[in-house]
């Protein structure tokens, strides 16, 4: 199973994003991006817009993880 926290922070750093910008973005604070970069899962609203705001589908990590699952 993915760890999307993990996902969501490097992906901004890929994009060379800062915590502040995220933050700033998603109208929230940056104790609570923090928070998410722990999260195992996020709600789907906001993985929306997070995928949006950094312009990747974090969704497309769900669907590729399960059709590894069911290789195994």
């Amino acid at each position: 199973m993915i760890h999307i926290g993990k996902q969501i922070r490097q992906k901004m750093e890929e994009r060379q994003k800062t915590v502040v910008w995220l933050a700033k973005h998603l109208s929230c604070s940056r104790t609570n991006i923090y928070k998410i970069f722990e999260k195992h899962s996020v709600d789907t609203d906001i993985l929306a817009r997070i995928s949006a705001i950094l312009e990747f589908d974090f969704f497309s990590l769900y669907s590729e993880d399960m059709k590894g699952n069911k290789k195994d």
